[in-house]
């Protein structure tokens, strides 16, 4: 396994829409694999592959205290959403920056594991908004395209001053 590196906002790779997946092959798994590892070390509860530069549909999400549930979504589609919450989001792609976003309180999404077996699953309350999130990566959306266009804004300059500044170090 390895940890990849994680594109942040406002990388224009982070906008690219992700191809499903039609091969369940080992370098899938692999993929699975150092993604899930990449999102424990970052520490993060969720990563989809698009952040990673790989522009696939898989996603990895793990929303225990003890990191011991680790889920995988390939290919996942909403099929059902209902209800609605508004919760503080971060992302790894945007570090350090927090706010709320509104989105679907209960959630049935329609998904394959890493060996490319189908299966539903219903999800609630961080479940629920962490699925939605990184599905939304997978088409290509950053969280903090639901913001205001004046917040969006000053994430942005925020990120862009913040590379300026690692790159000089």
């Amino acid at each position: 396994m390895a940890l990849l590196p994680i594109l942040e906002y406002p990388d224009a790779r982070l906008k690219r829409i992700a191809s499903p997946v039609t091969e369940f092959t080992p370098a899938i798994k692999k993929l699975v694999n150092d993604m899930a590892e990449t999102m424990y070390a970052a520490p993060g509860i969720g990563l989809a592959a698009t952040q990673v530069d790989v522009h696939k549909r898989v996603i990895v999400i793990d929303v225990s205290q003890d990191k011991s549930d680790l889920k995988v979504f390939i290919n996942p589609e909403i099929i059902e959403a209902d209800g609605e919450i508004v919760g503080e989001e971060g992302c790894l792609s945007v570090p350090q920056y927090y706010d709320n976003v509104r989105r679907a309180a209960h959630v049935k999404v329609r998904a394959q594991d890493a060996s490319g077996t189908p299966f539903e699953l219903e999800a609630t309350e961080l479940l629920a908004v962490c699925i939605q999130h990184e599905m939304d990566h997978l088409k290509g959306i950053v969280f903090v395209d639901h913001l205001s266009q004046l917040k969006q804004m000053r994430v942005k300059s925020k990120m862009i001053k913040r590379h300026r500044e690692a790159a000089r170090a």
